[in-house]
């Protein structure tokens, strides 16, 4: 999903060069996003941070929220420091640049597809920023969401039902999203 629609045809040509990589559809946004995910029910999504109608974190949050989710890959250009975090928060399962070589790219699918992560590390200090960004109460939730813990497993380990855990990651997302830009 991007909005720019040359970057999505020229993304959609790319992909189709590539053996064993067969792209099914682009959106330009969040709401056509969702329905197309909902109709074509792709492996793997490759999600811009910056849509149309919203941004790529918290709409990789609805879709690892549908029934049968889909593997997410952000990809973009967004230089955030903190974006790694974010993703992992999100329950992206990959974070490629955009400057990545095509190679690189069609690595992080085949990786993702295969039930591994193409996320990259993340350092200490963004770790720490954020578990200051955060309440005290939210520190084990940080900690399971970065492990990749799905929010089911969150859910019975807080002994929390999964609406409440939706609104502390969202609440989460949102102080983590607010912090400093030259702190994390």
């Amino acid at each position: 999903m991007d909005p720019q629609p040359a970057a999505r045809a020229g993304l959609a040509m790319l992909l189709r060069t590539e053996p064993g990589l067969v792209p099914v559809g682009a959106a330009n946004g969040a709401d056509d996003g969702i329905e197309l995910v909902a109709r074509l029910r792709p492996e793997v999504v490759l999600l811009e941070q910056h849509l149309s109608d919203g941004d790529g974190v918290s709409m990789c949050r609805r879709l690892k929220a549908l029934p049968d989710s889909p593997l997410v890959i952000l990809y973009t250009a967004d230089d955030d420091a903190g974006l790694p975090l974010l993703a992992r928060v999100a329950g992206a399962d990959g974070l490629v640049d955009k400057s990545a070589t095509p190679r690189e790219l069609f690595e992080a699918i085949r990786v993702v597809a295969r039930g591994g992560s193409a996320l990259p590390p993340l350092d200490r200090e963004h770790m720490d920023a954020a578990s200051h960004l955060i309440e005290p109460e939210d520190l084990a939730l940080l900690a399971m969401l970065v492990d990749g813990t799905s929010t089911g497993d969150v859910a019975d380990t807080l002994r929390l039902d999964q609406r409440k855990v939706g609104r502390r990651v969202e609440r989460l997302l949102g102080r983590l999203r607010a912090r400093p830009t030259a702190t994390v």
